[in-house]
């Protein structure tokens, strides 16, 4: 009899938290703006936008760069997502975008990334070019049409933009501008700034921030939640199962500076969390030219050395040797341990910003080669041979 009230107690309990969370809960009709009860949409790792659910559905999302370098993106953005078919009122200063968006254009590898990630090609109308590109799928969009090339930043075509008829344009903004021309069109421009996110996995998490524009949330959060969860197990594994932490840098010689990027950026975190030690300590989260003698002051004995370029053909030590000769100094050139990925022949800026726990595992594999086991098969990086 006691244990039968005490269910009877925990069930009515239950039920009284499941009715208080169903209150809180946003409808998703079409009355007021109702802002003081927005609920917030959680997110875990982006720091570059925050989206506020109104008691009547409608998204608000605040954009802003998630970086103090100098390149910060000089304005914030902010837009109010009403469904489409909807009657909505939307509050003062944000731009009103209708959902789901059916044609867009994207301007980057990174944002297209989102897209395939959500199976959602057919949304993109447009991109820049097709250089490096791998995906069968765009390039039989762009050969049938489906997807036309609009030119690059400075020189977009206007008449094949408005041609493509999209609803909004994904931006990458910054101060430099470059989309002058895009602005005359009308179409509200959306910047994507998930190459400025200082965690892989914030970076990742602009897959969220994409679904949201194309009806996708759920699939978008499910796809997330799997990144975090494999991205996560390994790294937690790599703090607890290994001591030493080689040391490893990056980047080349281009026109007489190197460009290697900061403490404070995603890679950097990368390194840190597949059990390595990055050279470069500084706040800095963007690329830094550095001249090759502080480079080489820096990283010298440095354990490895880390390499994407996109080489016509099969890049070597010599070939290395060859756009540098002092690169041979390096103890990294000297005992073979350059971390190496060729962009001409490995899909990276097209698939790796939904794919941080794949770029960890090339990582670990290669600075904890136990944890991987041998038979692991590299997908992005593997040591130069």
């Amino acid at each position: 009899m006691v244990m039968k009230q005490f269910y009877s107690l925990m069930i009515g309990m239950t039920c009284l938290l499941m009715m208080v969370a169903c209150k809180q809960v946003p409808s998703t009709g079409t009355g007021g703006i109702g802002a003081d009860s927005a609920a917030v949409m959680p997110l875990d790792y982006a720091k570059g936008f925050q989206v506020k659910i109104l008691e009547n559905g409608v998204r608000l999302v605040d954009v802003a760069d998630p970086q103090t370098d100098e390149d910060r993106m000089p304005v914030s953005y902010h837009f109010a997502l009403v469904q489409k078919g909807t009657e909505a009122d939307v509050p003062e200063g944000y731009t009103k975008v209708e959902v789901p968006v059916e044609r867009t254009l994207v301007m980057t590898m990174l944002q297209l990334s989102n897209f395939t990630a959500l199976n959602a090609l057919d949304v993109v109308k447009g991109i820049t070019g097709t250089k490096n590109l791998f995906d069968k799928d765009i390039h039989q969009h762009v050969d049938d049409g489906r997807i036309v090339k609009i030119g690059m930043e400075g020189e977009f075509d206007t008449e094949l933009i408005l041609a493509a008829n999209p609803e909004v344009i994904f931006i990458s903004p910054f101060k430099r501008g470059g989309y002058d021309a895009i602005k005359e069109t009308g179409v509200t421009l959306v910047p994507h700034l998930g190459y400025k996110e200082p965690h892989p996995l914030g970076q990742a998490e602009w897959v969220k921030y994409v679904g949201l524009f194309i009806g996708k949330e759920k699939e978008a959060d499910a796809l997330f939640d799997g990144i975090k969860q494999r991205y996560l197990t390994l790294a937690e594994r790599v703090a607890k199962e290994t001591t030493e932490r080689p040391t490893v840098f990056s980047g080349e010689m281009h026109g007489g500076n190197w460009f290697a990027v900061g403490g404070k950026n995603h890679l950097a975190q990368l390194f840190r969390d597949a059990g390595a030690e990055y050279i470069l300590k500084d706040d800095n989260t963007g690329g830094v030219p550095i001249e090759y003698e502080q480079m080489y002051a820096i990283a010298a004995n440095a354990d490895y050395w880390r390499i994407l370029n996109s080489y016509p053909g099969d890049f070597s030590y010599e070939a290395l040797r060859s756009s540098e000769p002092r690169n041979e100094l390096f103890k990294a050139f000297k005992e073979k341990h350059v971390i190496y990925c060729n962009m001409k022949k490995t899909p990276y800026y097209e698939s790796s910003p939904v794919m941080p726990d794949v770029l960890l595992a090339d990582l670990v594999a290669i600075f904890h080669p136990e944890l991987m086991g041998n038979n692991y098969q590299p997908r992005y990086y593997q040591l130069l041979k």
